[in-house]
């Protein structure tokens, strides 16, 4: 499959790196030439020289048959709106844009684009060790039906099977990411501690998943 990335800067040349070392094909794009230093010299794809809203720029890149968009450039509006060309004129349906103001990552979400926030994401992560236990969205499907969300558990679901958070709470184990990796959930996994719980569910379920998972689990029969 072949990807696009707007921005060449350490998250965008990693992204490039990481893709292309699974065997896709990237095109890397960027206003600064210098830019593409960060790539590694034995990268094989496309460097191109632009902006990543501009069509002749983006045809270049081969947005005409890529899977997938990312804009992870250091601009919220460039990102954006590189994200909203490639899938409104281009069509294609796996875009997603780095935005740095929580707000309006919030507003593209609800349009349709999902949006990695970076300074909201770094806040949470920062609020999630200081406020009581709750969940922090990851994603939002545009209709606000779905969540997938990061959940604080009690402590005494460390050891139980993340299959028993399921059928306690009606909600899908996405993953467990668990120090820098993720873990798909199987009957052989279970909680261990700093475990990351991430769950796909109704959001008008939200608030009772947050209340059984934020309480002790029912003590296992012997």
């Amino acid at each position: 499959m072949h990807f696009v990335i707007m921005g060449c800067g350490r998250v965008g040349s990693s992204l490039a790196q990481e893709i292309e070392g699974r065997g896709h094909s990237v095109a890397v794009i960027d206003q600064n030439p210098d830019a593409f230093r960060r790539l590694p010299a034995d990268f094989s794809g496309k460097k191109v020289t632009g902006v990543g809203f501009d069509r002749d720029t983006l045809v270049q890149a081969g947005i005409e048959d890529t899977y997938a968009f990312a804009a992870v450039s250091d601009g919220d509006n460039s990102n954006i709106l590189s994200a909203r060309v490639v899938r409104e004129t281009y069509g294609v349906d796996n875009v997603v844009a780095r935005i740095y103001d929580p707000h309006r990552a919030e507003i593209y979400q609800r349009l349709g684009i999902p949006t990695v926030a970076t300074v909201r994401w770094t806040a949470d992560q920062v609020l999630r060790r200081m406020l009581p236990l709750g969940s922090t969205d990851e994603y939002v499907d545009p209709s606000g039906t779905l969540r997938l969300a990061l959940i604080d558990y009690h402590r005494r679901w460390v050891g139980r099977p993340v299959l028993a958070v399921e059928a306690a709470t009606g909600a899908r184990v996405a993953f467990v990411s668990r120090y820098t990796s993720a873990v798909l959930p199987g009957p052989d996994v279970v909680l261990q501690e700093n475990d990351g719980l991430h769950l796909l569910m109704r959001a008008d379920a939200s608030a009772e998943v947050e209340r059984i998972l934020t309480a002790a689990p029912p003590a296992e029969e012997s």
